[in-house]
């Protein structure tokens, strides 16, 4: 019998809360509050899940979360909850470190995206540190560049100098839509979508007859695959629902599962088309993702 060739697993980083207006756009709050509780500040818990896939010869992990490397006054304003760096934790677990990472696949490079490329936070240390060093960075061109020189709206989503330190690096890898990475047999299919942020990279992921789409902020989480379900942090929420509804029905159509990073309850599922209200549904929910092919 042989064994199995490529791993899939869901790994917990850094949680945050946000707040629930801001997360779920112009839905009213009477209407979200069914699916998720909020404090006394409104603020909901988010999730933030990286996918680690795994081949013969490499570790490929899409996203890092927010991680740790932000001063106790923005994690305080961000509310990111854990001290430690999660996403490390997660990968010693299953007997991995950073240094094992051979990609690093970035949607976007929104802090609580990007922000656990980053060593934790040292007082008196003048200037962030990347942690991968042997990992190729993975990102869309469109919003490398916009990262670089944000716009005032999104300026706070990102981090400040971490363009420059991945481009020091000498292993940026940009990318744009329809471009393809092959790895062991793998392949990745990256799709641009900007209706959350210029460019942002989802990857259409191909092993052994098994899809999966990693789609970043498209759908941060189960809630989110219904069409007229945008963010208040999305730039263009009109553009972003013809982007889902695009990208959703080919996911649908391939059979594909969807990961989602934000949702604190669930990892991934599969999509349906309710046959009466015409909308997606995800079915098949899990809690966590460890699937081997």
């Amino acid at each position: 019998m042989t064994s199995p060739k490529f791993i899939f697993k869901s790994l917990r980083g850094n949680s945050m809360k946000l707040d629930g207006g801001a997360m779920f756009g112009n839905a009213p709050k009477a209407l979200w509050a069914r699916w998720m509780s909020a404090d006394d500040q409104n603020m909901i818990e988010i999730a933030s899940q990286s996918l680690l896939v795994q081949t013969p010869t490499c570790n490929i992990l899409f996203e890092t979360g927010a991680g740790a490397y932000l001063s106790p006054d923005m994690k305080k304003r961000f509310q990111v909850q854990e001290d430690n760096h999660v996403l490390l934790d997660s990968l010693a677990k299953i007997g991995l470190k950073h240094e094992d990472i051979t990609h690093a696949v970035l949607s976007h490079l929104h802090f609580d995206h990007a922000g656990g490329l980053l060593k934790s936070y040292e007082q008196g240390r003048a200037s962030h540190e990347l942690l991968f060093p042997n990992a190729r960075f993975i990102t869309g061109q469109k919003n490398f560049e916009r990262s670089a020189l944000p716009h005032a709206r999104d300026r706070a989503s990102f981090i400040p100098g971490l363009a420059g330190l991945l481009e020091k690096s000498g292993r940026l890898d940009l990318k744009q839509e329809k471009d393809r990475l092959h790895l062991d047999g793998l392949e990745i299919e990256f799709i641009e979508s900007h209706g959350h942020t210029p460019g942002m990279l989802l990857s259409l992921i191909k092993a052994r007859g098994v899809t999966m789409l990693f789609a970043g902020d498209l759908t941060p989480g189960h809630h989110w695959v219904n069409l007229p379900i945008t963010m208040g942090y999305d730039r263009f929420p009109e553009g972003l629902i013809d982007e889902k509804e695009q990208i959703l029905g080919r996911a649908l159509n391939a059979d594909a599962l969807l990961f989602y990073t934000h949702d604190p309850m669930f990892a991934a599922s599969k999509l349906q088309l309710d046959p009466v209200k015409k909308r997606f549904v995800p079915t098949n929910l899990l809690d966590h993702l460890d699937m081997a092919v």
